[in-house]
C-alpha cells in the first residue's frame, strides 16, 4: 500500500465511521428526527453497523484501521512504524469531513434542537432541567454528545480505565480474529466479526463513557463541534478530551504487549 493509498483510504473510510456512527447519535438525539428517543440499543448497532460499512468501503486501500488505537497496535505488534502517521492524519480529517456531513444532513435538527428554551435554558424554559442542561452547565453543551464521548459520573481514574479495558478487548479481538492474509488490516471476515465486537462492547461498557475506543472518532468531531456555527452549542468538554484519546492508546498498547507475549 503507498502512502496515498493509506491516506485517501483512512480519510474516506474514517469519514463513513463517523458519518454513520455520528448520524444515529444525531437521530437518537436530536428534535424532529424520526429516531428520536430509540434509545442505546440503536445506539450500539448504529455504531457495529458504522464500523462494518466503513471497513469494507476502506481496506482495499488501507486495510481499514479507521482507528488510532489500531494503527498504535500493529505498529507494536510487527515493530514497523514508517506508515503511523499517515495513518493517523488520514483517520482525523476523515473523522471531522464525516462530522461535519452528519451537521449537513441534520441541520434542521440542530436549529430546531439548539433554539428550543426546554434544551438549552433561558427565559421561558420550564423549571425542570433536562439532562442537556445540567451537561451544558458542566462544559458539555447540549449537542456535544452526538459529535463526541462523555462519561455519566466523572472521576478521571474510572474513566480513563473504562476507555483502556474497551480498548483492549477491541485490539485484542482484531489481533486474534480481524486481520487480513497479509497482517497490516481487517479482512472481510474479520471486519464482521470487529463490528459485532464493537456492538458487544457498546452493550456492556459503554454505559460509564460512551466508549471511544478510537482517538479519531472523539477528537475530530469534538474539533468540529468547537468550530461549527451552532446557535447556543455550549462547550465541547476539553478538559475531558484528553481521556478517550490516551485511553484508547494505552489500552491499544496493552493488548499489542498481551498479543505478543500470548499468541505471537
Amino acid at each position: 500500500m503507498s502512502s496515498s493509498d493509506i491516506f485517501i483510504g483512512e480519510t474516506i473510510g474514517t469519514a463513513i465511521l463517523i458519518l454513520l456512527g455520528g448520524g444515529v447519535c444525531a437521530a437518537v438525539t436530536l428534535k424532529a428526527s424520526k429516531a428520536r428517543n430509540a434509545g442505546w440499543l440503536a445506539i450500539t448497532f448504529g455504531w457495529g453497523f458504522a464500523v462494518l460499512t466503513a471497513v469494507y468501503t476502506s481496506a482495499p486501500l488501507s486495510g481499514a484501521h479507521l482507528n488510532p488505537a489500531v494503527t498504535l497496535a500493529l505498529a507494536i505488534k510487527d515493530n514497523v512504524w514508517n506508515d503511523v502517521a499517515t495513518y493517523w492524519g488520514g483517520q482525523l480529517l476523515g473523522a471531522m469531513i464525516g462530522a461535519t456531513l452528519v451537521w449537513v444532513a441534520y441541520y434542521g435538527q440542530f436549529q430546531a434542537h439548539l433554539t428550543d428554551k426546554e434544551i438549552v435554558g433561558g427565559p421561558g424554559a420550564q423549571a425542570t432541567a433536562t439532562k442537556a442542561v445540567e451537561a451544558q452547565e458542566k462544559g458539555a453543551g447540549p449537542v456535544l454528545g452526538v459529535f463526541s464521548t462523555g462519561p455519566e459520573i466523572r472521576n478521571v481514574v474510572q474513566n480513563l480505565a473504562t476507555e483502556i479495558i474497551g480498548t483492549i478487548v477491541l485490539v485484542l479481538a482484531i489481533l486474534t480474529q480481524g486481520l487480513n492474509d497479509n497482517g497490516n488490516g481487517l479482512g472481510v471476515l474479520g471486519a464482521l466479526i470487529v463490528a459485532l465486537v464493537v456492538v458487544g462492547i457498546g452493550l456492556s461498557l459503554g454505559g460509564p463513557t460512551g466508549y471511544a475506543i478510537n482517538p479519531a472518532r472523539d477528537l475530530g468531531p469534538r474539533i468540529v463541534h468547537a468550530l461549527l456555527p451552532l446557535p447556543n452549542k455550549g462547550g465541547s468538554d476539553w478538559g475531558y478530551a484528553w481521556i478517550p484519546v490516551v485511553g484508547p492508546l494505552i489500552g491499544a498498547a496493552i493488548a499489542a504487549g498481551i498479543y505478543n507475549v500470548a499468541f505471537a
